[in-house]
């Protein structure tokens, strides 16, 4: 029987980063201000960059560099600029309002232990398919299906509209992730579609956070219930 051979450098990098971002999916669960979740998703996104600027070295994909930077510039810059902008004019600022992102439906604790039994759902599941090959290390694929479930745990447990939004743009990071891992060969136009889905996301999430405050003055999604037929 042949001795187990170590990780290489890119699978070595990639399996950290994954459970770094994974850490950093689970300190949003736990963060009660609005400012302190965007932080968290600014160095998710930015780890993401370092992630696509190691394979694009590894594996000699020129191309990852321009996403590596097209991704930082969004995630790591515009995205949590627009938020703050819009929390800024909604009168909901952390500094003067605390409580803005702090709307949970499961206290930090609770919900940190529905994500770890979420993360191990989907880890060992995705695990489970027996994903192996240079280009796909099984263990940050399998974490990044962890972070998935995760984040969709983050947006159903937080009833305001900033938490929900930043639940979807982790959710972003974690398919991005995933799509590095398993396809970073990809022509750069197809992996900077993937950031459109974004974009349009930012637009969206942007829209219904004005709506939303000027017809209910809070960004609290719990009065929508009253809305079931």
């Amino acid at each position: 029987m042949d001795p187990a051979q170590a990780p290489g450098v890119y699978e070595g990098v990639a399996n950290v980063i994954a459970a770094v971002m994974l850490l950093l999916e689970f300190g949003l669960l736990r963060q009660a201000l609005a400012r302190d979740q965007i932080r968290l998703y600014m160095a998710q996104s930015a780890l993401l960059s370092v992630l696509a600027v190691v394979i694009a070295a590894d594996r000699d994909l020129p191309d990852l560099y321009a996403l590596a930077v097209l991704s930082a510039a969004l995630k790591v810059v515009a995205v949590p600029l627009v938020l703050r902008r819009l929390l800024g004019r909604t009168g909901r600022d952390d500094e003067e309002a605390p409580g803005v992102a702090g709307s949970h439906t499961l206290s930090p604790a609770s919900a940190v232990l529905a994500g770890i039994v979420l993360a191990a759902i989907g880890f060992f599941c995705f695990g489970a398919l027996k994903i192996h090959g240079p280009a796909a290390p099984a263990l940050a694929l399998a974490l990044a299906a962890a972070m998935v479930l995760v984040s969709f745990g983050l947006m159903i447990v937080r009833r305001d509209v900033a938490s929900q939004a930043i639940g979807f743009f982790t959710l972003e990071n974690a398919i991005s992730l995933a799509a590095l891992v398993v396809a970073s060969g990809l022509p750069l136009i197809l992996e900077t579609a993937f950031l459109f889905d974004l974009l349009v996301a930012v637009v969206v999430f942007g829209m219904l956070i004005r709506a939303h405050h000027t017809r209910a003055e809070s960004l609290s999604t719990a009065d929508l219930t009253r809305l079931r037929g």
